[in-house]
Order: C-alpha cells, then sequence, then structure tokens
C-alpha cells in the first residue's frame, strides 16, 4: 500500500461532471472548497492572541490559519527532498495546505474561553470541542453539497420535515477528513457538570470516523489509532506558528522582549518548565533559562562589561529595539520558522505509510515547547487578556441560555429557525443552537448579546 491509496468521497453525489476532472487532483478539489466556505471568511473575525478591535496589525484565526498552511506545505516539500521514501510517492502538498487552512475553523468566538463556555452548555449533550466542531463543519454545516439521496423536501435546508438530515458540508475525500482528525477519540454523549474539555469528535459523526478509518487504512493497520502523517505535520507547523508569530505579535504589543525572557523570574520559568515537561519529561527551569539564553542573548548587545551601567543601557536599547521595529521582528520570526521547518523528522511506516511519522527533532522540539509555553504564561494568561476572555465567556453564557429557553429559536435567524423547527430531539436542537453560536465571529457575539441586554441595542433593520 503506498501514501495514498483512496479517494472516496464521504457521500455519492453528483460532483460537478467531466469538465473539473482533467486538471486537479481530489484533493485539489477539497481545498479550492475550503477557500470559498464561510466558516473560512468567519475566522478573520476570531480572536487568535489579542482581540481585534484593539488593532488591525495583530493576526486573527485568518492570518494565523494561513500561516498554518504555508509552513505546514513547507515542512511537506522539505520531506519530500530530503526523505527517499518520498522521491516516488511524496506527501501531497494539497492535502497538508488544506489541513493547515482548515486546523481552526471549529473554534468558538473569544478563543478558548468561547469553547469552555460551550462545552459547559453541551455537557449533556455531547459537549463541544473545537477539533470536533471543525470535522462538523467540513463534512455537515458548510452549504456546500447534500447528500445524493436527498428529497426535493430537504434541499432549501438540508433537513426534511422529519428531521433527517441530508448535509454533507463540502464532501471531502476520505484522506482530506483524517488530516484534520487530530484525536482519534469519541466524546461521551453526556459528561458531569465540571469535567474537563474532552478532545476528539462528537458521537454523533462515529460513522465519519469509520468511513475515514476504512478508506484511508489497509488491513494492516485498521486496528491503530488513526493520525496520518499530514495531520501531524500540521500540527507541528501549528506549533510552529503558534510559538513564533504569536510571540512576534507579543512584542509587537509591548508584552514582552527579548530582554525580558532571558530575565524571567524563577518561579515564572518553573511555570514554564511544569508545562513543557508534559512533551518532554524532566525539563526543568534551568532548561528554560538555557534555551531563552540561547535564543536571544545575541539580540541583546551588552556592550562593554567594564561599565555595568552603559551595558545595561546598551542591552535595554538592543532588546527594544528588536521588539518594536518590524524588520528586526521579522527577520527574527523567519529565521526561527526556517530552522524549525528544518527540524522535522520524519519515519517511515512500510506497513502503514499514511501513519509514518513526522516529528521534532529534540533541539527543535526544546525551543518550539519553550516558546509556546512562554507566551502562553506570560501574554495569554495574562490579567488584561484575561479580562476580555472571561467577558467573551459570559456572552456566549448568556445567548446559549436564551437561545435555549422558552421560545428561544424565535430569536435565530430564519434558516437555523426552519432547521431547528425540523430537527428531532432536543440533543439535535441543542447541537444546532451550539453550531450557530460556535460559527458567530467575536463583533457579532457581542452584537448579538447587545440587543439581548442593552438598552442601546441596534438597529432591528440590521439583519441577524
Amino acid at each position: 500500500m503506498g501514501l495514498y491509496s483512496a479517494f472516496d468521497r464521504l457521500r455519492p453525489v453528483d460532483e460537478g461532471g467531466s469538465r473539473s476532472d482533467y486538471y486537479r487532483t481530489e484533493f485539489r478539489r477539497d481545498y479550492g472548497r475550503l477557500v470559498h466556505c464561510g466558516a473560512l471568511r468567519r475566522l478573520q473575525g476570531k480572536t487568535q492572541l489579542f482581540p481585534g478591535f484593539e488593532s488591525d496589525f495583530f493576526r486573527n484565526r485568518l492570518t494565523h490559519s494561513l500561516e498554518v498552511a504555508q509552513v505546514a506545505k513547507s515542512i511537506a516539500l522539505e520531506l519530500n527532498k530530503s526523505v527517499s521514501e518520498l522521491r516516488d510517492d511524496p506527501i501531497d502538498v494539497d492535502i497538508v495546505e488544506f489541513a493547515g487552512l482548515a486546523h481552526d475553523l471549529g473554534h468558538a468566538p473569544f478563543g478558548h474561553n468561547g469553547e469552555s463556555a460551550l462545552d459547559a452548555c453541551m455537557k449533556s449533550f455531547g459537549g463541544f470541542e473545537g477539533n470536533a466542531q471543525t470535522l462538523r463543519i467540513i463534512t455537515r454545516l458548510e452549504k456546500k453539497r447534500l447528500r445524493g439521496d436527498a428529497p426535493g423536501s430537504a434541499q432549501a435546508f438540508g433537513i426534511d420535515p422529519a428531521g433527517n438530515d441530508y448535509r454533507a458540508g463540502v464532501n471531502p475525500t476520505a484522506r482530506t477528513i483524517a488530516a484534520i482528525l487530530k484525536y482519534d477519540h469519541e466524546i461521551e454523549r453526556s459528561r458531569a457538570a465540571g469535567s474537563p474539555l474532552s478532545k476528539g469528535y462528537y458521537a454523533s459523526d462515529a460513522e465519519v470516523v469509520a468511513f475515514t478509518k476504512e478508506n484511508v487504512l489497509g488491513p494492516k493497520c485498521k486496528t491503530r489509532t488513526l493520525k496520518t502523517i499530514e495531520c501531524q505535520i500540521m500540527d507541528l507547523a501549528d506549533d510552529i506558528a503558534y510559538s513564533t508569530y504569536d510571540l512576534e505579535d507579543t512584542f509587537k504589543a509591548g508584552f514582552l522582549n527579548p530582554l525580558d525572557l532571558i530575565s524571567l523570574t524563577p518561579e515564572f520559568r518553573e511555570r514554564v518548565a511544569g508545562a513543557v515537561s508534559k512533551a518532554i519529561p524532566g525539563f526543568t527551569a534551568d532548561d528554560v533559562r538555557d534555551e531563552l539564553i540561547g535564543m536571544f542573548q545575541t539580540l541583546v548587545s551588552a556592550g562593554s562589561g567594564d561599565e555595568p551601567l552603559a551595558s545595561a543601557i546598551a542591552a535595554y536599547q538592543s532588546a527594544k529595539e528588536t521588539a518594536s521595529i518590524g524588520y528586526a521582528r521579522t527577520a527574527l520570526t523567519a529565521e526561527m520558522v526556517g530552522e524549525f521547518v528544518e527540524g522535522v523528522e520524519f519515519v517511515f511506516d512500510p506497513n502503514c505509510p499514511p501513519l509514518s511519522i513526522a516529528r521534532l527533532g529534540g533541539a527543535t522540539l526544546r525551543r518550539v515547547e519553550t516558546l509556546k509555553h512562554v507566551t502562553y504564561e506570560a501574554t495569554i494568561k495574562s490579567s488584561r487578556l484575561k479580562i476580555a476572555e472571561y467577558r467573551g465567556k459570559e456572552i456566549v453564557n448568556t445567548i446559549f441560555a436564551a437561545l435555549s429557553g422558552t421560545d428561544g429559536d424565535a430569536l435565530l435567524p430564519d434558516d437555523f429557525r426552519e432547521q431547528f423547527e425540523r430537527l428531532v430531539g432536543e440533543e439535535n436542537k441543542k447541537r444546532l443552537i451550539c453550531d450557530y453560536i460556535a460559527g458567530m465571529t467575536d463583533a457579532y457575539a457581542i452584537e448579538f448579546y447587545a440587543r439581548l441586554t442593552s438598552e442601546n441595542a441596534r438597529t432591528i433593520f440590521r439583519p441577524l
């Protein structure tokens, strides 16, 4: 079995005739459909690190996804060129790019606090998780394809009056689905209040996962956990982008500069080491310090050691310039990304090529994990961002409560309201409300919240 052996699509539907067959592969068609997705466009209105209303300079979920797709493609091209087993059967860069671009489609508004709020609301109905929502979007929610057996009564809304769901999303190929399936684990339909977020896929999508495994994995590897080489590359690219480009935004925002990084307190380094040690057992606070010094000490020119005050001033000015000058920040992140891409290792699995291993080499892994968790501790957990996140959690909870209440479906847009009325069962109806909120941009969620709670809400003539 080669690296690619199955091109089957999720649903047997009319795929548009032969006019598109001669110039692009099935995987390229999947990528083209993704680019035109409404869910992808809405990522421009979802927070990556800093809220979008603060400045249009900072990255949002869409620009982050574009960067992840580019880094993922670079990793695939590097491996295809350097690994002998991939010379005749290379990694398909269209699938890798799709995975990078799609990986955050399922993110709720307001980042991880929005995700945890929706999960709390859905604890008794299958929960909510961003990766599971991404799978649901591309295989069900995106308004591109219906199943081939969809009756006329389902054509307008994807669900017939009896509650049968014929939506097929972008109707992706099995291998493309596998590229975004990070966690081969079915989330429990009901979990206790206060239980932690469960990463995986919804029970309602178990059929999709079974189809994917059947088509992607050969007889020798059907019993193994599904995480394909393209999915692994996407995951690595996400970590690389997060650890470098989010740091660049952190420098621009004035939260940190290189001098801050190499002079972090022992207590701070201990917290970072505790997080890194989950990926690298035994990682210590001293290791954190050594990695940061190795990466940033050349950017902090201290001048002559004979004059301590002058050296301190020179170090401060050098660090400040690196953080504040655009050319310096860009050069720094470009160098890091290039180094990290070249640090990806590949282990070929001849018995199951789709599950071959892509991983960061030891030295690269140490640097990426250190940067990732330093940024998280210093920026995402800072009080300034935590206040913004807390407000987002309140907004999500309030909207969900309103839509789930008596006659709450009357507050939904017309198409969602029609689907709500057609669906059968409380779990399906709650899932539709969850889908609607998860698809909101930050600004739309704030506006909807204002319509529910503010004395000065927007005009009723602005459509939902």
